[in-house]
């Protein structure tokens, strides 16, 4: 009699699937991976970097550590787009409605990225490692989203 393998959870598999989509992205400062899921099916993905087309940081240089700009702050000063808003762009291109959907994030999102989620009725985010922006915590709570932590996988 064969024995089958344990399955992942699906907060598990949509984890996983982030922590995958994370590998493309080309920040110096972190890697970072999105899913948009609903009814268990994976609606789009998104990791951050530059605009397609335009060089990036790894080509450039990262304004943000020559300035000396720490995590969470000044978050306009980059030349890349956050994976949760490329996960929103990749949606809106193809025409994919993401209400009610469930975001899966290797990290928490930042207050423009909480903001646009919240707008797209994005109703529920599970994420790994946190990001330092308390304000963006403190409009998800208020929207009424509920926020759940996974432990991150091990290194």
């Amino acid at each position: 009699m064969q024995t089958e393998a344990p399955r992942k959870s699906w907060d598990e598999y949509f984890m996983a699937i982030a922590r995958l989509v994370a590998d493309r992205s080309t920040c110096l400062r972190r890697h970072v991976g999105a899913v948009l899921v609903r009814d268990k099916r994976l609606l789009c993905t998104g990791y951050n970097g530059a605009p397609a087309g335009m060089r990036h940081c790894f080509e450039t240089g990262c304004l943000r550590d020559e300035l000396g700009i720490p995590a969470g702050e000044r978050i306009e000063i980059c030349r890349g787009i956050h994976a949760e808003q490329n996960a929103l762009v990749q949606a809106a291109t193809f025409g994919i409605n993401v209400a009610g959907a469930t975001l899966y994030c290797t990290h928490e999102p930042c207050v423009t990225c909480a903001k646009m989620l919240i707008n797209a009725r994005v109703r529920e985010f599970v994420v790994g490692e946190e990001y330092p922006d308390a304000f963006a915590r403190r409009l998800v709570e208020e929207a009424g989203v509920t926020v759940r932590r996974t432990v991150p996988e091990p290194a």
